[in-house]
């Protein structure tokens, strides 16, 4: 087996991998079509290529695959997967069901090393980004798992995106070629905590992908205290970014506010962020914090309907996230750190 991660490679760069092995640049659009489009693992599935060239393409890369370690199915019928990566470390998949099909959150990166205080997935540190592939392994995987093509992709489990930046937007341009997957160009989201140069980076890009910002708090002073990256892109200069990136783009960000009751959701929370967030281009998306990671971090449903309440109020436009998988523990990187507890136990 090679050492050329073949199904992170973009069409074009296909096509310049059949050249320089001596084939038509046609043949790069066939193995493009074979990974992407049917989907194959292995390259002597691909039956309308020379004998010849499956055995260079054996030689010199590899085709990314997942192993299912582990499968949870929740009342609502959301999926966790926890997914060996070729190299034994695991990463989560959540496969969640809508009307209008099924979305799927996959990781950006095995661990994070943003250090968010409600967040499972920074609690053993980064070990390292997925490439494209790995990204792209996990969407074709709960595809053929659960007999059903995927609708939509978030990009909100296990860790930072714009910290895995070429990865990420490689993945994306893959997913949603009409050569490939074909996802619809305005049906993935990215989600950072703010990395204030990645923003203004990808903004320049000027993709059609929605960009939702993990906000958590009105003011430095709070936002400090939950997220280190605050410290160093403090929140004007993350506004500023999102402004940046909104007129770029066109494209409405969604500001994710995990509400911590008693925290971060009081009257003059609701009226700073309603300041921050004035003359933007936004939705407040609220989301009960997990309790699973800090006990002293509590919240119910009725707390973010009665924060929501507040910045309607103040003409904010926010929604309650819709809860799915509570009973498996669908929050990113809690499966995760569960098979780490059971392997350091087992060792």
């Amino acid at each position: 087996m090679g050492n050329v991660d073949i199904l992170s490679m973009a069409l074009e760069q296909l096509l310049s991998l059949a050249q320089q092995l001596g084939q038509p640049a046609f043949r790069g659009r066939q193995i493009f079509s074979w990974l992407h489009q049917k989907r194959v693992s292995d390259f002597s599935e691909m039956s309308d290529l020379p004998a010849a060239l499956r055995e260079q393409l054996e030689r010199q890369a590899y085709i990314t695959t997942l192993k299912e370690v582990t499968r949870k199915t929740s009342g609502d019928g959301t999926v966790k997967f926890l997914f060996a990566l070729p190299d034994g470390n695991c990463i989560e998949t959540v496969a969640m069901s809508y009307h209008h099909g099924i979305s799927v959150c996959v990781s950006s990166q095995v661990g994070c090393r943003m250090g968010c205080r409600f967040c499972a997935s920074t609690q053993n540190g980064l070990v390292r980004g997925l490439s494209a592939g790995e990204i792209l392994a996990q969407v074709y995987s709960v595809d053929r798992l659960l007999g059903q093509r995927v609708d939509s992709v978030v990009m909100m489990g296990i860790g930072e995106p714009l910290d895995n930046f070429d990865a990420a937007v490689g993945f994306y341009d893959i997913v949603t070629s009409k050569q490939g997957y074909g996802l619809s160009v305005r049906s993935v989201s990215l989600s950072t905590c703010g990395i204030v140069p990645a923003i203004y980076r990808l903004a320049e890009l000027k993709k059609q992908l929605t960009l939702s910002v993990s906000l958590h708090a009105p003011n430095n002073r709070k936002r400090d205290e939950i997220m280190p990256v605050n410290r160093i892109y403090p929140i004007e200069q993350l506004m500023d970014a999102c402004r940046h990136y909104a007129k770029a783009t066109g494209r409405r960000i969604s500001y994710e506010y995990a509400v911590i009751h008693g925290s971060n959701d009081t009257p003059e929370d609701a009226r700073e962020l309603s300041s921050l967030l004035k003359g933007t281009l936004a939705h407040v998306n609220l989301i009960p914090v997990n309790p699973a990671v800090r006990s002293d971090f509590t919240a119910t449903r009725a707390d973010a309907e009665a924060f929501r309440q507040k910045l309607l109020s103040l003409g904010v436009n926010a929604t309650v996230r819709r809860t799915l998988g509570a009973d498996i523990s669908a929050a990113c990187g809690q499966l995760r750190r569960d098979n780490i507890d059971l392997s350091t136990k087992e060792d």
